[in-house]
């Protein structure tokens, strides 16, 4: 989930400027097989001239033909092409389901709150737990702007009273938060309501 957008992430990448779609691909190696209206047949007509003298290639979409006229370096020039961005897409992949982005995504907001509700985690899932919010807050946090931990309990307990700035100091600040926590804390049936509700009260917060 949350990954960056695709239109920008091509541009970065230069895709969009290589014409890689399909119909991009088609424009520059060949041109469409027309069709035109005839009044005194009534019909659709084709053009004749073309038939057998290019090699052809019809859309699955949309059942539209391609005369194929160009010269065999420049398909193998565009092979090489989608071989690169497939390279790409596949590191990008990679990147997006590894480490802290396989289990929260990849956060794009500038202003955060992480809501902390652990349940009655047992002993070993409570630490695997603060392992993977470690790990976001190291791999993530550290890049956007501000930020805040509250954990749902009976009694809501807050890092910080409001979002605070993102820095080295506060990162690790709120790790050592973490781990300080009690496993076991009194919680009630609306304890996580509560939580999301406080978080929501910081109007800087934008997820």
């Amino acid at each position: 989930q949350s990954l960056v957008s695709s239109s920008k992430w091509l541009q970065r990448y230069g895709l969009k400027r290589n014409k890689l779609s399909l119909s991009q691909i088609l424009s520059q190696i060949g041109f469409q097989h027309r069709k035109d209206d005839v009044t005194t047949l009534g019909k659709p007509v084709a053009s004749q001239y073309a038939d057998g003298l290019f090699s052809q290639y019809e859309r699955a979409q949309d059942g539209s033909v391609y005369n194929l006229t160009a010269k065999k370096e420049l398909i193998l020039h565009f092979v090489d092409c989608l071989i690169g961005a497939i390279e790409l897409y596949k590191q990008r992949m990679e990147w997006l389901t590894s480490e802290s982005r396989q289990i929260f995504g990849v956060i794009q907001e500038q202003c955060i709150v992480i809501v902390l509700d652990f349940g009655t985690a047992a002993p070993t899932e409570f630490d695997l737990c603060r392992d993977a919010l470690s790990m976001v807050l190291v791999e993530q946090v550290i890049q956007i702007s501000r930020f805040n931990l509250i954990r749902a309990a009976q009694d809501l307990m807050k890092w910080q009273q409001k979002c605070t700035p993102v820095s080295e100091h506060t990162v690790k600040s709120a790790v050592r938060w973490l781990w300080k926590l009690d496993h076991m804390t009194a919680v009630s049936h609306t304890s996580s309501a509560e939580a999301l509700l406080e978080a929501m009260g910081d109007e800087a917060v934008s997820s």
